[in-house]
């Protein structure tokens, strides 16, 4: 038997959650988007909120509550601001995670505790100008000094989200050429350091509130304490984090889904057409049930693999399939939504152009649909294969 029950704690950060971004962010989510402008007031007050750092146990700074929890407030903000949301998403799922499971004591009580109270935010680097979706063909180095003491990073990384924001990044870099995954170590990487260059805001199709940019390394040291895990482990560390992000990305998705759902059903009881409210129209009518299906499923299968991380069990499948399948269900349902709306879909004046437009990038970053089907294949030839 599955229990479907939320807990009184789960409940409190939802609500918690729902309140903030109803107040707080759903007013402003137009003129940010506009404006392409970065919602500082939203994520200083996540941060006071303890949304920065939801699944970080009170020890280490975070709000000490667990996987489903996140999930829970990620669709709250995310149908709010999908900005919003992601760089919440980021700072929990690639940044503090991974400090989480493969900080030392002391890296966890100098970055995770400021960033999970929300005092730092943080980014994470693995894609590359050159290497996206192919991670083990990633090019930036980093070359350890000859006493050992530091390593010297050159190399350039992309769609960084916070970066011009961030205080600290997640780095993942090659250290032993010719080895391809298992030639990478995992880094913290403080902000700003000397030669570190923040490129310029990427012009973005959605998300335009969230902050994305190039990192380009120069000479840039990072001293041997700073390291993440083991030499050798970065694409171990990268991997494990992003079967965590998915997670957020599926719920991020669910958000963005729900909001446009929740609008075409109130739109479709208010305009007129032939007399009568279009949600009379049978053609309406299985738009919204379709949408309705989808969105339940996404938040079925996204709650799952919620679920078993925080079991602690091995959710790589999971995650992938949540967010294959909340990401596609995301883009399908913004695109019907349009359609429900008809020519109001597609101004500005109405909320579901911009969550069509911020559904896209939920089918693309931390692993493109088709990377997620990658991965669900390779799991099914192992439980099935002969």
């Amino acid at each position: 038997m599955v229990d479907f029950d939320l807990t009184q704690e789960q409940i409190m950060v939802r609500d918690l959650a729902r309140a903030f971004a109803l107040k707080d962010v759903a007013p402003h989510a137009h003129a940010w988007d506009e404006q392409s402008r970065f919602p500082v007031e939203a994520v200083k007050k996540m941060g006071e909120l303890g949304l920065m750092g939801v699944a970080v146990p009170s020890e280490w700074g975070g709000a000490g509550f667990d996987t489903v929890s996140y999930v829970l407030a990620m669709e709250e903000i995310s149908a709010a601001c999908a900005s919003t949301a992601v760089t919440m998403s980021v700072n929990n799922s690639l940044v503090c995670d991974p400090l989480l499971k493969f900080g030392t004591d002391a890296q966890k009580a100098e970055w995770l505790t400021p960033l999970a109270e929300g005092r730092k935010l943080g980014c994470f680097a693995l894609s590359e100008p050159a290497s996206g979706s192919d991670a083990g063909a990633a090019q930036c180095f980093a070359e350890l000094s000859a006493d050992g003491t530091y390593y010297t990073v050159n190399g350039t990384k992309n769609w960084i989200t916070n970066g011009p924001d961030a205080d600290v990044c997640v780095l993942i870099a090659v250290t032993e050429r010719g080895k391809g995954n298992r030639g990478m170590t995992a880094f913290i990487s403080p902000m700003p350091s000397e030669g570190l260059t923040v490129g310029a805001h990427e012009k973005k199709l959605g998300i335009k509130a969230s902050s994305t940019s190039q990192l380009v390394y120069s000479n840039v040291k990072i001293p041997v304490s700073l390291r993440l895990g083991g030499v050798g482990d970065g694409f171990k560390v990268a991997m494990t984090t992003l079967d965590g992000g998915r997670i957020g990305i599926a719920a991020q998705a669910l958000g963005i889904a729900r909001a446009a759902y929740e609008a075409s059903v109130r739109y479709s009881q208010e305009r007129m057409a032939f007399g009568a409210p279009i949600s009379q129209l049978q053609a309406i009518q299985f738009k919204l049930a379709d949408m309705a299906t989808r969105l339940d499923a996404a938040r079925l299968l996204t709650l799952r693999a919620a679920m078993l991380k925080d079991q602690k069990g091995r959710h790589s499948k999971e995650s992938a399939m949540a967010k294959l399948f909340a990401s596609e269900a995301a883009m399908w349902i913004t695109t019907q939504a349009i359609q429900v709306f008809g020519g109001n879909g597609y101004v500005k004046d109405f909320p579901v152009e911009r969550h069509f437009r911020d559904a896209k990038i939920c089918e693309i970053y931390e692993g493109t649909s088709e990377i997620q089907r990658l991965v669900i294949a390779a799991s099914a030839l192992k439980e099935v294969g002969a």
